[in-house]
């Protein structure tokens, strides 16, 4: 009768090796595809909701929401200032979202409204770290566009197009309407950015940041439908720090080497005034 053998440790150590080996090859694709499906998951949701958006705009005589309170005849998209503070505003789906004018035409899904790769957690009325419940900005061009006209802000620019009915949009493929916002500049419902010396590297400046999710590039969708993750090019955006509310982000900056992103945004925000 044979004795049965073992494993010896020699043995054991060079498949442990090769087992190390494989995961070291297989970790790095396993997280690209990961990357990849939470990519395909924001343009999704930011499709999602741009049919809720056009939805609206036509069951309401082609009145579009706006980005900012306050405009005549037109409802905020959202409402509520975001933060990492326990305010049921971060946390509570009933508080702002499921008040949102956008609500029943995204089919009440809260998925709609946030990135699946944001990160950002609060702490709840109990106690437990909860994801925050927005990662969306609306384009402030559908506001009153105070920053377009770069620093300072002023209510009363008259240099670039602000739209309030969809079919004032000049160029809706090149009309962004929501981006996902960085967790640390995302605050009231806009988005601001500056399209005043956007071309300008010595004078374009970064409003409010754009998030940078996915591998260095950001969710947004378009006015005719569409949306797409884009690509960052300078370090200014694509590597922005994330502070998740420890520290703070200063907004209002110098481009620096993202001047080129900044002019992406500004091609993609408006047209200006005709005169």
């Amino acid at each position: 009768m044979k004795e049965k053998r073992g494993f010896t440790l020699i043995e054991l150590l060079v498949v442990i090796a090769i087992i190390a080996l494989l995961m070291g090859i297989l970790m790095p694709a396993l997280q690209r595809v990961r990357k990849m499906a939470r990519g395909i998951a924001c343009t999704s949701n930011l499709r999602s909701l741009m049919i809720a958006w056009h939805v609206y705009a036509d069951s309401n005589d082609d009145k579009l929401v706006a980005c900012q309170d306050g405009m005549p005849g037109r409802p905020n998209w959202i409402s509520g200032g975001l933060s990492f503070s326990s305010s049921p505003v971060n946390w509570d789906l009933q508080s702002d979202l499921m008040r949102s004018p956008l609500w029943s035409y995204a089919g009440k899904n809260p998925k709609v409204f946030k990135c699946p790769a944001d990160m950002a957690k609060v702490t709840n009325n109990q106690g437990q770290r909860v994801p925050r419940v927005r990662s969306n900005s609306m384009s402030q061009v559908f506001g009153y566009g105070e920053w377009l006209n770069s620093a300072p802000a002023s209510r009363s620019q008259n240099v670039w197009r602000t739209y309030s009915k969809l079919s004032s949009i000049v160029s809706p493929a090149r009309t962004f309407v929501f981006v996902d916002e960085h967790p640390d500049s995302i605050n009231d419902a806009a988005f601001a950015n500056a399209c005043t010396d956007a071309s300008n590297p010595d004078a374009a400046r970064i409003i409010d940041f754009p998030a940078s999710y996915h591998g260095g590039a950001c969710g947004f969708s378009f006015a005719d439908g569409h949306s797409v993750i884009h690509k960052w090019v300078g370090s200014k955006i694509k590597t922005a720090p994330l502070y998740y509310g420890a520290s703070s982000l200063q907004l209002n900056v110098p481009a620096e080497d993202s001047w080129v992103d900044v002019q992406w945004m500004a091609e993609n925000s408006t047209v200006k005034v005709k005169k």
